[in-house]
């Protein structure tokens, strides 16, 4: 039997069979799966990616960076910030290009990226953002780096509390496929519901490798049909007032 060339540039290029990666670079696939899903679905759409390092995403910038190249190729860019909620600000700033005419995609989907801390430090960034909302074919999915133990921080910390404090719905995915995956949902979610959506990313996850599936359509994403929305949808607009975002 032929062998196949195998190459590590397979974990972010190849669309069959099975891969091996971890999680950083799980977190690196992620966007570019969504990009092929959207193709597929006809839509015309781009990523932006934006953060501040710090474990255990801490080495999360290098490895967008070693992937420069397909990302490029695939729309999705990666600006990385001066501090979190600077690149939180940035990520919410793609919400409204489609609002804006001459806008050459659909929309953009939005990974903003940080430690535990920078989390707190956001949380003006993010409560703005979320309560904005997110536009219909864009989307923001926050990655949030949770070091429970406090191994290389200062303090021990977990990120949920304060995302609820801005009303941000909170996804903990349990291994390398369910990074993929709920990412996937993750952002499904934010277009549906308008909201931002977090997902944690804890140490042991992170520093773990998996074998999985590299097929960009596994997942078979289902729309509620039977919600009573408003008219007008619950995505970002303008002109558009603190109260009416409060109200959807």
């Amino acid at each position: 039997m032929p062998q196949h060339a195998v190459s590590l540039h397979d974990k972010f290029a190849q669309t069959s069979g099975r891969i091996y990666l971890n999680g950083i670079q799980a977190l690196v696939r992620l966007p570019l799966v969504q990009r092929q899903r959207d193709l597929a679905a006809g839509l015309n759409t781009a990523g932006f990616i934006s953060g501040y390092r710090g474990s255990p995403v801490g080495t999360l910038d290098q490895e967008l960076w070693q992937a420069g190249r397909i990302l490029t190729d695939h729309h999705i860019h990666f600006q990385p910030a001066i501090n979190e909620d600077l690149g939180a600000t940035a990520v919410w700033g793609t919400q409204q290009v489609t609002i804006f005419e001459g806008a050459r995609y659909d929309g953009i989907f939005g990974m903003w990226y940080g430690k535990g801390p920078g989390v707190d430090r956001s949380g003006d960034a993010f409560k703005h953002a979320n309560s904005a909302g997110t536009s219909r074919f864009g989307g923001v999915l926050a990655i949030a780096g949770d070091d429970h133990a406090a191994r290389s921080s200062t303090l021990a910390h977990q990120s949920e509390f304060a995302f609820m404090d801005a009303m941000i719905p909170v996804l903990n995915p349990s291994g390398v496929q369910d990074l993929l995956e709920l990412g996937i949902l993750g952002w499904a979610m934010s277009r549906f519901s308008g909201c931002w959506v977090a997902m944690k990313a804890i140490t042991e996850l992170m520093d773990s490798s998996a074998s999985v599936s590299a097929d960009p359509h596994t997942l078979t994403v289902m729309t509620p049909d039977a919600v009573d929305l408003p008219a007008d949808g619950l995505n970002l607009r303008w002109p558009d007032t603190p109260l009416e975002q409060e109200y959807r």
